[in-house]
């Protein structure tokens, strides 16, 4: 009675021992799993933000192009102001000029009749 009670302490011993092992070996595989998951996590992570960094550089690139064709079309604005300027002072010397030739002229004809 004591070798069959012995050896069914080492049945129940034994069996308890392969559903120990078994739940120790089912959370190693479900950390196992985790790690490979989170691996293809920050591998997919790591691949976006390079993207991102591509992306951001592309955007400020832009931006410098555009900031760079706003100072060309003030650059030109201003050139245009200042040639309207100059043509305005022309017109208004040639007016004056004008002016002055036409009452020249006109004192002329007077002393000659």
């Amino acid at each position: 009675a004591v070798v069959s009670t012995q050896s069914g302490h080492y049945g129940r011993g034994s069996q308890l021992n392969v559903l120990l092992v078994d739940k120790l070996n089912s959370r190693v595989e479900g950390a196992y799993i985790n790690q490979k998951k989170l691996q293809g996590h920050t591998r997919q992570l790591q691949y976006n933000s390079a993207n991102l960094q591509r992306q951001s550089e592309q955007w400020l690139k832009l931006l410098d192009n555009f900031n760079e064709a706003l100072k060309e079309i003030g650059d030109v604005s201003n050139w245009a102001k200042s040639l309207e300027n100059e043509m305005t002072k022309i017109s208004h010397t040639l007016a004056y000029a004008y002016k002055g030739e036409v009452e020249n002229s006109n004192s002329n004809v007077s002393i000659l009749e």
